[in-house]
């Protein structure tokens, strides 16, 4: 569901700018080939989002859905589900997202395994619900909650 609203949100954008020709590049080839009406959709809870696409990529002179396998176009999947989990007032407005392309790899998401064996948003969570820090934490890992 994230990949077709992110897919109507993007038609909708294009359409409030008036755009006649366009070539969508997706990197699920079920979506693609659904919204085309190729392939059944099984699950009843998509089928309103794939009539709602259907409907708007009528308003096109001429459109175009390209595949893009997820394995190239893992940048997409996150676009697409970032811009499902944003709500705003004005439906078809998204405040745009800088992006920066780094020249060398971040090592961000290698978290090494806690000691206590808890996950590592446990003590973030221990706080939010009780309000209450570690027991020996410091004054630094204190202001890091």
């Amino acid at each position: 569901m994230a990949e077709c609203e992110a897919c109507i949100l993007g038609l909708r954008l294009d359409i409030d700018m008036n755009v006649q020709e366009l070539l969508v590049i997706r990197d699920s080839d079920l979506l693609v080939h659904q919204v085309l009406g190729e392939w059944a959709t099984k699950k009843t809870k998509i089928l309103p989002f794939l009539h709602c696409v259907q409907k708007l990529i009528r308003r096109f002179t001429k459109l175009e859905f390209k595949h893009v396998p997820r394995i190239q176009n893992e940048f997409a999947d996150a676009l697409a589900t970032l811009s499902s989990m944003i709500q705003h007032p004005e439906k078809n407005f998204i405040n745009p997202i800088p992006i920066g392309i780094q020249k060398q790899p971040a090592y961000y998401a290698h978290v090494e395994e806690e000691f206590d064996r808890n996950p590592w948003f446990h003590d973030i969570k221990e706080y939010l619900e009780k309000g209450e820090y570690p027991e020996n934490a410091t004054h630094t890992q204190k202001r890091t909650l």
